[in-house]
């Protein structure tokens, strides 16, 4: 398994809000790759965003020895890890009035023997690419998605959506955060998808798919699709992590 990584500023934005993180351990047989992409005026979105990939990561490595290692503990555990991170991003805006309005999206991705355990909030996404075929394993904490939900709209209609970057959902920004906690099987040849909405805003889903398929096997090609969104016009901060298991 292999593991690229890359984050960019795009082409329209003076500051990277965005936030990765990878933390591989072989010993205890942990993986954990963390996205966020922070929102907020000032110097808002960068900090939301540092303070809860950080937040988490510490969180999950300092707790991972005490539990036992079923699906429901490691799920509680990144559920705990996120609410750890809501209350220190909450606690800094409370005392800063400038920082006020900050929040972050968060993608946690951990990877134990195998198996996938995922706690997402907001609108940054995973999505897991298997014989050939992508599929979105998050669902998105947006506007335009409840629209989709609610059968108000259709996908390719929200794909041009004027309030297609209003949040529903995010972190940091109540006191109470309740992610998606999912779950689900790492298998040989599996590739998996971590982005900001600044890919795929600019890229359509079957041009990502259609990059990465092409590509080597075990090839770094965050770069390619980085490029893409800015040759599209970058209009936001673009970060990919790919964890490549062929």
């Amino acid at each position: 398994m292999k593991v690229f990584t890359k984050t960019d500023v795009g082409q329209a934005r003076s500051m990277n809000q965005d936030s990765l993180l990878v933390s591989e351990n072989n010993d205890k047989g942990l993986n954990l790759y963390i996205l966020a992409d922070g929102m907020g005026g000032y110097k808002g979105g960068e900090i939301a965003s540092k303070v809860a990939v950080t937040a988490v990561q510490k969180y999950i490595t300092e707790k991972f020895d005490t539990i036992s290692k079923d699906k429901e503990s490691i799920l509680d555990l990144i559920d705990d890890s996120i609410d750890f991170a809501n209350s220190a991003i909450y606690d800094e805006s409370e005392q800063d009035e400038e920082l006020q309005d900050m929040g972050t999206t968060l993608e946690v991705l951990l990877i134990y023997k195998s198996k996938v355990y995922i706690g997402h909030i907001g609108d940054s996404r995973i999505y897991r690419i298997r014989k050939g075929k992508m599929k979105k394993i998050t669902t998105d904490h947006s506007y335009v998605e409840k629209l989709i939900q609610d059968g108000e709209i259709t996908r390719e209609e929200a794909y041009n959506h004027p309030k297609k970057n209003l949040l529903i959902k995010a972190l940091g920004t109540d006191k109470v955060v309740e992610p998606d906690l999912l779950y689900t099987v790492l298998n040989k040849n599996d590739i998996l998808l971590m982005c900001s909405d600044g890919l795929t805003n600019m890229i359509r889903e079957n041009e990502i798919l259609d990059i990465i398929l092409s590509s080597e096997e075990q090839k770094d090609v965050t770069e390619i699709l980085v490029d893409k969104a800015n040759e599209a016009g970058g209009l936001d901060n673009i970060s990919v992590i790919i964890i490549d298991n062929r």
